[in-house]
Parts: C-alpha cells; structure tokens; sequence
C-alpha cells in the first residue's frame, strides 16, 4: 500500500468510474484497475460494486473510506509541516470566506499570495458564517472571515471591521428610493433568507420579539447569488451588507435602506482553527487576511475598519 495507490482510491470513488480517474491522472485505465486490484488484494476484499453507470464503494469500502481519506489529509499536512520547517511558505491554505465578500476578497488575497508567496496554495470555503464555524472545528479549514452580531469575538478571533446591515430591494421598488427604515417596517415585508441556525436570524428574531413584529419569511436560501435573483425578480427582499450587492446597486438593479431603530451592525472577524496548529502558510495568509480584509471594508460602501 502506497499513498498513490490511496489517492487512486479515492478519486474513482469520488468519480464513480475507472475510466474516468484514469483520464483525470492521465494514465492508462489498466493502471488504475492495477492499483485497485493491489488494495484489494492486500486488504483482502472487494473495495467496489460495478453498476450499470460505472462503479460504486462496495460495503467494505464504505466501512474504510473515511479512514482512508483522513490517512491522506494526514500525509498532505505532514508535507506542509516538512516545507514549513525548510522556512518557505508553501502549501495548503484553507481559507473560508462569507459570500458578501468572497468576489473581492478571494480576487485581492489571490492576487497578493501569486505576487509574494507563489508557493501557497490557496483552497477557499464559502458558506454563512455557522457553516464556518464547522468547518473550523472539525478542522476543515484554517481560518475564515466570519460576522458577528451584539457580541464580542469569540476566542481565536480578531475583529478586523464593521459593516452597516440594509434591506435589500429590487432597484424598481418603491422602498429603493429611500436611505433607511426602522426596524419594525420589516413587519409584513416579504423576505428571503438564509435557514436557521444562523447569526443573521438569531438577531432578528430576537429584535422581532422584543419589538413585537412579525417578520414574514417566504423562502430560505443557502445562496447569496439565488437571494440576488429572487430580489431582482420583485418577488421578495433580503437583509445584506452593502459589500455583497454593490454593484447591482450601482448598475441599479437593487436598492439598499439602512436597518436602524436600532442599528444592526455587522463585526467582521477572523477566526482560526484550534484542530491543529496553523503552518508556515497558514500564518502568512493570516496575517495578509488581516490587512485585506480591513482594506476591502474600507473601500467598500457602508462599512468602517476596526480601530487600530
């Protein structure tokens, strides 16, 4: 058994074919059925199930595939450990990232790791700041640019800025000629978003109940490109920062009124996982998150970077 042979694995489970995992690797397909037959050998039965469509993960391979897929986890950062130690960031960087600001910030912090730090590989998540946090336990990503509300961060965390919330409309709405709304014009308003648990939900609900308004969610969305379309459409509105709609804004497709009475200020933070210890990578691309992120919030519209 080989780490290559584990790789080969995987990828035809992943794929559901040996053919196709020999054209991803660009070796011959006898050389993936090889490799197979070598595990299978070893292990001592049948790590697939052919079907009509290719193959698929026999009982047994079901039973040791996680297994197998942790070993290989294990062997990549083993590599980023022994790069780490010749001093060289390289490697590796899983990053996760909130969908309002994932355009920019993936363009900006690509761009910055190419020019000075070739060597990383950068893996970006994106998801809503309770998918983060996840993956942050578990151990899945690195770091990942996260929102806060009424609190202060959480441990391993650093607040880097603060981003107004607004109620996005479509940009032909009578609401989108207005700046701003109170809380309590929410009641009634037909909304899409994202399901609970959610940091965005906790705190409108709980300002909900506290002023006695009764939010109408009509659909819950896990997607901040569906959320646009469905808005676009005149058929519902969101609650955004301003950074994950500026340019519908500017090319006047959707409006944005400012929630206040009271404000519902977002805390843009960084946080890091306590899984395992952050490589020579790790710590580079932490440290440019942390002048990024506060640059990105500046530029953008409706947001301010956390006081140095």
């Amino acid at each position: 058994m080989n780490i290559k042979q584990l790789e080969t694995l995987v990828l035809v489970a992943e794929l559901g074919s040996l053919s196709r995992a020999a054209r991803a690797t660009g070796v011959a397909q006898s050389l993936v059925s090889r490799s197979i037959g070598q595990l299978e050998a070893q292990w001592g039965d049948r790590l697939f199930e052919r079907t009509g469509r290719g193959v698929v993960l026999s009982e047994f391979g079901r039973r040791i595939f996680p297994q197998v897929q942790l070993l290989l986890a294990q062997s990549a950062r083993l590599q980023d450990e022994v790069k780490d130690a010749a001093g060289v960031p390289s490697g590796v960087v899983r990053v996760g990232v909130l969908p309002s600001m994932a355009r920019r910030l993936v363009t900006r912090l690509f761009e910055d790791t190419q020019a000075k730090a070739p060597g990383v590989l950068l893996h970006i998540s994106e998801g809503f700041s309770g998918q983060l946090d996840e993956q942050l336990v578990s151990g899945r990503i690195d770091m990942a640019v996260v929102s806060r509300y009424g609190h202060g961060p959480r441990q391993d965390e650093d607040i880097v800025g603060q981003v107004g919330t607004y109620l996005i409309c479509a940009g032909t709405h009578a609401l989108a000629r207005r700046r701003e709304l109170a809380l309590r014009e929410l009641a009634g308003l037909p909304l899409v978003l994202p399901s609970a648990p959610n940091g965005l939900r906790s705190i409108l609900d709980q300002h909900a109940r506290q002023h006695g308004i009764a939010l109408n969610v009509v659909l819950e969305v896990e997607s901040l490109a569906t959320m646009k379309q469905v808005v676009m459409g005149g058929h519902a509105m969101t609650i955004l920062p301003l950074l994950g709609v500026d340019d519908e804004l500017h090319a006047g497709q959707l409006g944005a009124l400012e929630i206040r009475k009271p404000e519902i200020p977002r805390t843009i933070a960084i946080g890091i996982t306590r899984h395992h210890p952050l490589s020579r990578a790790s710590r580079y691309v932490l440290s440019r998150l942390h002048d990024v992120v506060p640059a990105l919030i500046a530029a953008g519209t409706g947001g301010a970077p956390a006081p140095k």
